[in-house]
């Protein structure tokens, strides 16, 4: 069992013949079963073409009615990713993963709102994972994204983080403790995107093979107070929370785009007391997050 994918999840890269989406479907195939997951490329002007043995098609659409594939991953350039996005949608994937990064917001914002709207009126609810943010693994099975596939191992402990890097290094740690992964998931850090920490939480909390989760956050936004109330009424297992950004200086734009603190309940310190408030056990050191982790088993 695994939250989202699993290993026979089947995947279409749109933005497979960009230099970034030969690269990372490459690698993505290499992984555990990912020569039976990645099955098609979308990009209308070389249908009918192959990379990688995968076959192209013009739409996603016809990629998913070719090859039953229920997932996309897009590595579409900034100008035209909100486009795939919604034509993904359109075609009624369950999920799709969005990596790239400098998706310019007013998109993203028109996306969302033409999601909302196709499911009040009751069209198919699609998944959105990401912009801007690493993808998701189920490790030994498969994995959809740009993270490192040798670090990870298969384990029972959820890892849902924000910042990419700080994903892999909760999932490095988890790994030479031992304790390897059920599936980490990287949410991304623009303001406006899909899946939430909350939406993640609820799917870990519902997981019979997630044991425990560490959750990483960063400065800027409600999300992490919003899911650490949530997971205070509902969560059943123990977490390990850390929030990126304690030496930020108020008011300065740091890094991702979504970690500006405004003041108040959104700066690190702020969220890491509402945290521990909620029953987290948080840390401000980055490196002891997997040993905090083993210690609450």
């Amino acid at each position: 069992m695994s939250i989202l994918i699993n290993k026979d999840t089947k995947v279409i890269t749109q933005g497979i013949t960009g230099k970034t989406g030969q690269f990372h479907t490459q690698k993505c195939q290499e992984y555990a079963n990912g020569k039976h997951c990645f099955l098609a490329g979308v990009n209308p002007k070389k249908a009918g073409e192959q990379i990688f043995d995968i076959p192209i098609y013009a739409s996603v659409r016809e990629a998913k009615e070719a090859t039953g594939a229920t997932v996309s991953v897009i590595y579409v350039p900034p100008a035209g990713a909100a486009d795939a996005i919604w034509e993904a949608v359109e075609a009624d994937l369950d999920l799709v993963v969005c990596i790239t990064e400098g998706i310019p917001v007013r998109d993203m914002l028109m996306v969302r709102n033409k999601m909302k709207a196709k499911e009040a009126a009751g069209g198919k609810k699609t998944l959105l994972l990401g912009p801007n943010c690493p993808g998701l693994i189920t490790p030994d099975e498969i994995k959809i994204g740009i993270m490192p596939g040798h670090i990870h191992k298969k384990g029972r402990i959820g890892v849902v983080s924000r910042s990419g890097t700080l994903t892999y290094e909760a999932v490095a740690q988890l790994t030479e403790l031992g304790l390897g992964q059920s599936s980490a998931v990287g949410i991304g850090g623009d303001p406006i995107n899909g899946l939430k920490h909350i939406d993640v939480m609820k799917m870990f909390n519902d997981d019979p093979d997630t044991d425990a989760v560490i959750m990483i956050g960063e400065i800027g936004g409600p999300d992490e107070a919003e899911a650490a109330r949530w997971c205070k009424d509902h969560f059943k297992k123990p977490v390990v929370g850390f929030i990126a950004g304690v030496t930020a200086p108020p008011g300065k734009r740091m890094g991702h785009a979504g970690a500006l603190i405004s003041g108040g309940a959104d700066t690190a310190e702020a969220k890491l007391a509402i945290m521990e408030e909620c029953g987290f056990k948080v840390t401000r050191n980055p490196s002891e997050m997997g040993k905090l982790l083993k210690s609450l088993l």
